[in-house]
């Protein structure tokens, strides 16, 4: 057992394109079986939810050349979870046999494409509130949106210094009076070998970065103003480049809502 006080320590990342055709199936297979039997009911989880990008929100992604999603258009459904810093290890053996267990029972999903699915460690977290949610209960509060961006530190230069230009300029004047109560930072975690082959592998994990904004607004109310201007911010200081930057709103569980309006 565990001593210490929960602690967010590593997040699983899954961005997924449903097959034309199939949207409803894929929705209903993973919200009904999927969410739990693959990930909640592990060791470690803290917490888990579903973010949909429908065709509006995905006309904003930019750049619209991406490593991440090639195709601005694919990547419709997000699902983020939370692991406890010190069961990480716990969970994430549990988690490689659970896979090839749902694989051997048949309750998988083949109608689908990863785009981007990986695992995260978390790092540390910018505020907007001096005494707002904590960085642990992001995902059961009820947040209207989420912003994902990931990033490339520049070749050469020290991710130190990156880190040091978002927690010394950049976060606090953009998050103050903004709609995002928190952007949470995370670096990827090695893919373990015995990792789903369907899952990419990617050689320049280890310069990239990923941020998550919580909003208490709608994405496309506050895109323009708050985060459309970020890669040209990013660019101009010589450290990082902006490779992808994504608006998300919260599925409805039990519903089928935007599964007809992805495209």
């Amino acid at each position: 057992m565990n001593h210490e006080p929960i602690q967010l320590g590593t997040i699983l990342f899954t961005l997924v394109e449903p097959h034309a055709g199939h949207e409803v199936a894929y929705n209903r297979w993973y919200e009904r079986d999927h969410f739990y039997a693959g990930c909640m009911i592990g060791p470690g989880i803290l917490a888990g939810k579903r973010w949909v990008s429908t065709r509006p929100y995905k006309e904003l992604r930019y750049p619209k050349e991406s490593p991440i999603a090639p195709d601005p258009m694919t990547g419709s459904y997000l699902a983020l979870y939370w692991v406890d810093k010190g069961m990480q290890d716990e969970w994430g053996s549990w988690g490689a046999r659970q896979v090839k267990d749902l694989h051997a029972a048949g309750r998988m999903f083949a109608e689908r494409d990863h785009v981007h699915t990986k695992l995260y460690r978390y790092l540390a977290g910018a505020f907007r509130d001096e005494d707002g949610v904590p960085p642990e209960l992001a995902l059961d509060h009820s947040y209207r949106g989420l912003v994902a961006m990931v990033g490339e530190t520049n070749e050469g230069v020290d991710g130190a210094e990156v880190g040091r230009w978002y927690g010394e300029e950049h976060f606090p004047r953009a998050l103050a009076g903004s709609s995002a109560a928190m952007c949470l930072v995370f670096r990827p975690v090695p893919i373990p070998a015995d990792a789903p082959p369907d899952i990419p592998r990617v050689k320049e994990d280890e310069r990239r970065f990923l941020h998550l904004y919580f909003l208490e607004g709608d994405p496309l109310e506050v895109w323009e103003a708050e985060f459309a201007g970020h890669g040209k911010e990013l660019e101009g200081t010589g450290l990082a480049r902006l490779l992808w930057a994504s608006p998300f709103i919260p599925t409805i569980p039990g519903t089928d809502t935007y599964t007809d309006l992805l495209r």
